[in-house]
């Protein structure tokens, strides 16, 4: 089955077309390094639960939206290996300075996860 690192990011609206440029660029770079698919999706129909949503778990503010994205991979074998290429690759050492990132990294969610039922 196949393996999953998924990210939700909360983006000032105003930050919206340098988070896209951002990650265009690191989708470029993932996929350079053998990532299956790269996805930045921004929320579209999101609400604000009463315990737990998407804005809550990042702390949106009404300046931002949610972005939530995924990289997809064959296996964790195989998403540990393009990791160590990524990490390594010079593209991101310009995309990875907290104080240039277009979005507050503190509060980004990220985790990887073992697809479990798949078509």
């Amino acid at each position: 089955m196949s393996y999953v690192d998924g990210f939700v990011v909360p983006v000032p609206k105003k930050k919206r077309a340098a988070y896209a440029a951002m990650a265009r660029k690191a989708c470029k770079v993932w996929m350079d390094h053998g990532a299956l698919e790269y996805k930045e999706c921004l929320a579209d129909d999101v609400s604000w639960g009463k315990r737990t949503s998407f804005p809550r778990s990042v702390k949106l503010k009404s300046s931002e939206a949610v972005w939530f994205s995924y990289i997809v991979y064959r296996n964790r074998k195989h998403r540990d290996a393009v990791m160590k290429k990524v990490m390594k690759d010079k593209r991101l050492a310009s995309m990875m300075d907290p104080k240039k990132m277009p979005f507050d990294a503190k509060r980004m969610i990220f985790g990887g996860f073992k697809v479990v039922v798949s078509p």
